[in-house]
């Protein structure tokens, strides 16, 4: 089974910019699709981005295309989430996920069956 463990959340003004990253154990996280979400104060969880390789496109929030960018490196088992021209709406806490699919970049949380603890990412306005 997967682990996932995120970093890079933090405090940025509007417009400024982070990169998240969430690592995986095991040793089969090419496998896996790999997604993100984000769940602000008082509100569900939503979708943020997914991706499963590089043969597949990734998937976007409306909300995040063109700000935000998700990578993943097979080689270090990690995938990554650029936030570019970030707005206070960013605000939340942001979790990577596994899901089984290793052709469709899933856009639902019942789509993922492994989850990291979440990263804070807060942008002031």
């Amino acid at each position: 089974q997967v682990q996932l463990v995120e970093s890079g959340g933090g405090l940025v003004q509007t417009g400024g910019s982070l990169r998240l990253s969430c690592g995986a154990s095991g040793r089969t996280f090419s496998h896996y699709a790999m997604g993100w979400f984000r769940q602000a104060p008082g509100k569900e969880r939503e979708f943020v981005a997914a991706a499963v390789s590089t043969r597949v496109r990734p998937r976007y929030a409306d909300s995040v295309k063109g700000r935000f960018t998700i990578s993943r490196h097979n080689a270090n088992n990690t995938v990554y989430l650029q936030m570019n021209t970030l707005k206070p709406e960013d605000t939340a806490v942001y979790y990577c996920a596994a899901g089984d699919s290793a052709i469709v970049a899933g856009t639902e949380e019942y789509e993922y069956h492994t989850w990291g603890q979440g990263t804070q990412v807060t942008v002031s306005s």
